[in-house]
């Protein structure tokens, strides 16, 4: 993080908080604006600059957008406060279990403060935003969990965002952000959105390869016959550049120059290392050998002292990363509870016939948009699970056997404020579980607006009547948003599904429609570079 935000801090909270009447030309936001917010009176609280450059939009428009830009300056100049209380803290009384859940909250609030600061820039497209702000939403939440893990609750009630607004002025401003969204679109002069309108105009076709947003690029590495041009090599029998991933990743910012796709080619093998792909580490592909013959391979879980968030064997959080060809896995067991095979909150990041392999949180689909084809994922409970816009294409989930005292649920999907653009899709995919006798089911509501829709997917029987299972009596059942379109098997009759308000059986295909990677994930405008096959629509 940019070592002189601290300085600023005390200038923008004495700006913010002191003194917000002393701005020139400054004004009350539209109550027309903060009354569609969660938190109507912290809106309204705002001063706000009127904006000469948004002219050219009716007054109602350029109202929420001057309204969007006070409310996400005004949740950064908090989260660099929040950062800045959590960074200070008297930790000496802190066990090491509550230090290991302090170290995650500052690497969350420091992505947090550059997912805002992104936010904030006038050049950001809408659709990006609202991508960001639910990302810095999922850090929040996250920051928490990490003491949830270990049953700290004590210690989680000292933290300083108990003592702050910063999460309602976050959600003010996914409400707002989403508000200038839908009046963007229906203005018929907005220069600064023709990007959006762009996109939009690509979700009519498909491609024979991935999501428009892989780049042309990325789309001829993932077609080419003979496999990417290689720029570093990684083998175990030293026949490689480097031995392990992670000297290789670390050589990266050495090898090549600029943000150019780098990629590193890992030979067959079993690599025993927790990888870590950072924020700065962006456009890495990573190539291996094949399902089970590139095999990356850890055992950190909960129970032995990591967060669930720490827990992964491989974790990435730089953009645009693709993996092809390689197995991730966790091996410590059922009996070891929360044990992460990989995390990504890496935007628009690619995993094309990928295997991840584990137990309880196999696949922690963190944040972002996300986009997995022609993948293996296996599990027990909560297996694949997380915040991000992500869709599951052409993959084989496998139930695995849990505990004799556990049930089985695929999904768990942690969506917490309704104006998140996240969610699970799964799509033209077979979900089973040969030989299981544990009761399984389709997913579980980790927050209380968990959204996930299956659609067009093989459901084998392995998966019970009811198809879903609540989290703690009638918690996020009226809240969520769960939905099966077009679904066959064994497992995909709806006649005995939950009666909860929040599940829906979808007949009409314009309503499965959104949840397409056209729409849903916008993939036209980013997975067709990275040449992996996607369909758009349905």
């Amino acid at each position: 993080m940019d070592k002189l935000i601290f300085p600023t801090l005390a200038f923008l909270c004495l700006l913010i908080f002191v003194a917000p009447n002393k701005v020139a030309n400054a004004t009350k936001p539209s109550s027309k604006t903060c009354n569609q917010t969660p938190y109507p009176e912290l809106c309204n609280s705002l001063t706000i600059t009127p904006k000469s450059t948004l002219n050219t939009l009716d007054d109602e428009t350029s109202s929420s957008f001057n309204v969007r830009d006070a409310s996400l300056k005004f949740t950064l100049a908090q989260a660099q406060y929040v950062h800045n209380l959590i960074s200070t803290m008297d930790t000496t009384s802190f066990d090491k279990l509550s230090k290991v859940a302090w170290v995650d909250c500052l690497e969350l609030y420091e992505d947090t403060i550059d997912n805002l600061a992104r936010s904030s820039s006038s050049k950001s497209n809408l659709n990006d935003v609202q991508t960001w702000l639910s990302a810095a939403y999922a850090n929040h939440e996250t920051c928490k969990n990490g003491f949830i893990d270990f049953q700290l609750n004590s210690k989680l009630q000292s933290f300083p965002f108990f003592n702050t607004n910063f999460s309602k002025h976050l959600s003010n401003s996914l409400a707002i952000n989403k508000l200038s969204l839908t009046s963007s679109l229906s203005a018929t002069q907005v220069s600064t959105n023709n990007q959006i309108i762009k996109n939009r105009k690509l979700l009519s076709s498909d491609f024979d390869g991935f999501p428009a947003w892989v780049s042309t690029g990325d789309r001829k590495l993932l077609q080419s016959s003979g496999g990417p041009k290689v720029d570093i090599t990684v083998a175990q029998d030293g026949s490689g550049d480097y031995k392990t991933i992670s000297e290789a990743l670390a050589a990266s910012s050495k090898i090549r120059s600029g943000s150019s796709r780098l990629v590193i080619y890992v030979k067959s093998g079993i690599y025993k290392e927790n990888v870590v792909v950072t924020k700065s580490m962006t456009n890495i592909m990573m190539v291996g050998d094949g399902m089970g013959s590139t095999v990356v391979t850890g055992s950190k879980n909960v129970q032995d002292g990591a967060t669930t968030f720490r827990s992964a064997t491989f974790a990435v959080m730089g953009d645009h990363f693709i993996a092809q060809d390689m197995t991730f896995e966790n091996t410590a067991g059922p009996a070891k509870h929360q044990a992460v095979a990989l995390r990504s909150g890496s935007d628009f990041s690619v995993f094309y016939r990928c295997s991840f392999k584990g137990y309880q949180d196999t696949l922690y689909v963190y944040s972002k948009r996300q986009f997995y084809r022609d993948c293996d994922i296996s599990g027990t409970v909560d297996f694949i699970f997380g915040d991000a816009v992500v869709v599951f294409q052409g993959c084989n989930i496998n139930l695995r056997q849990p505990m004799s005292n556990q049930i089985n649920t695929v999904t768990a999907q942690g969506r917490s404020d309704p104006n998140e653009n996240t969610g699970i899709i799964i799509h033209n995919s077979q979900i089973s579980g040969s030989g299981v006798s544990a009761k399984s089911y389709l997913g579980r509501p980790w927050q209380k607006c968990s959204r996930t829709v299956i659609m067009r997917s093989g459901i084998s029987g392995a998966i019970d009547a009811a198809g879903w299972f609540p989290w703690s009596g009638s918690f996020a059942l009226s809240t969520l948003y769960y939905a099966e379109y077009a679904n066959t098997g064994a497992g995909a009759g709806t006649g005995g599904r939950v009666k909860w308000g929040g599940y829906h059986v979808l007949t009409s295909p314009a309503d499965a429609l959104k949840f397409s990677v056209g729409n849903f994930l916008a993939g036209n405008s980013w997975i067709p570079s990275t040449g992996v096959p996607f369909t758009a629509g349905l």
